[in-house]
C-alpha cells in the first residue's frame, strides 16, 4: 500500500512542467529525455579537416520514398544540424536557427558563430521547463559547423542545456556508440575516416544492417567553410568495404 500510495503521489508531480518533485525532479523533462533516448541514432564527430554529422533515418515503410526522408538540416552555408527525438520539434528549432544565421548576415554583415545559434536554440529550450502550459522540446539536437575558431559540435538536451564535443552520438543506441566512439576517436582523424567510423558503429548495434538508403551523412570541410552531404554512392561505397573485413 506504501508503494502505491508512492506511485500515486509521483504521479501527482508530472501533471504540469513548472512543478518539482520532492526529489527536485521536473518529471516532464525526464520523460523528454527518454523520448530522445528512443529516437533514431545521429552521430557527431570533429575532424582535422572539419565536422561530420551522420544520420539513421530509421526508414519503416517499404514504400517510403526514402529521399525525401531528411535528418540532417543546413543551417547556414558553414553550419547543420541533426536530431533524436520528436523530429517535427526538431524542424521548428531547426527553422528558427536558419532564421536567425540569416538575421545576424544582415545586420553584421558576417556569418554567425556555432556557439551563439546553439545558445539560441537553447534559449527558447530552457523557456519550455519552466513556463505553465508548454511542454518541453522532446528532442536533442546536433549542432556542427566551422567558423572562425575551427571545426565545433555541441549537442543540446531538451533542459536546454548544451555541451560542446569531440565526437558524440545521441538516440538509440548512444551508449554503444559513444563506447565505440571512446575506444576509435582520434584527434587525426578525418571527414573520410570518420564517416567509416560511424557507421561501423551504427552497423553494430542497428538491428538491421545498415544499408545506404538510411544513412544521411553531411559535413563541413575546415577550408571551404560550405555545408555539403555525402552522396548516395559514396555512402555506399563505404558501407561495401565495411562488408569486406
Amino acid at each position: 500500500m506504501v508503494e502505491e500510495s508512492g506511485s500515486h503521489q509521483l504521479m501527482g508531480y508530472d501533471r504540469a512542467i513548472t512543478m518539482f518533485s520532492p526529489e527536485g525532479r521536473l518529471l516532464q523533462v525526464e520523460y523528454a529525455k527518454k523520448t530522445v533516448r528512443q529516437g533514431s541514432t545521429a552521430i557527431g564527430v570533429v575532424c582535422k579537416d572539419g565536422v561530420l554529422l551522420v544520420s539513421d533515418k530509421r526508414i519503416l515503410e517499404k514504400l517510403v520514398v526514402t529521399e525525401t526522408i531528411e535528418k540532417i538540416w543546413q543551417i547556414d552555408d558553414h553550419i547543420g544540424a541533426t536530431a533524436s527525438g520528436i523530429l517535427s520539434d526538431a524542424r521548428v528549432l531547426v527553422e528558427r536557427a536558419q532564421l536567425k544565421s540569416q538575421q545576424h548576415k544582415v545586420t553584421y554583415d558576417s556569418p554567425i558563430d556555432t556557439l551563439s545559434v546553439v545558445k539560441d536554440i537553447c534559449d527558447l529550450k530552457q523557456i519550455c521547463t519552466q513556463s505553465g502550459g508548454l511542454r518541453p522540446f522532446g528532442v536533442s539536437i546536433l549542432v556542427a559547423g566551422v567558423d572562425q575558431t575551427g571545426p565545433k559540435l555541441f549537442e543540446t538536451d531538451p533542459t536546454g542545456i548544451f555541451f560542446q564535443f569531440k565526437a558524440t552520438a545521441i538516440g538509440e543506441g548512444e551508449t554503444e556508440i559513444v563506447d565505440i566512439l571512446n575506444k576509435k576517436y582520434k584527434d587525426t582523424i578525418t571527414i573520410e575516416e570518420g564517416l567509416k567510423l560511424c557507421i561501423e558503429a551504427l552497423n553494430k548495434i542497428l538491428p538491421n544492417k545498415v544499408n545506404a538508403d538510411r544513412i544521411d551523412a553531411a559535413y563541413v570541410k575546415a577550408d571551404e567553410k560550405k555545408f555539403k552531404k555525402f552522396k548516395r554512392e559514396e555512402i555506399e561505397k563505404v558501407i561495401k568495404n565495411i562488408g569486406k573485413k
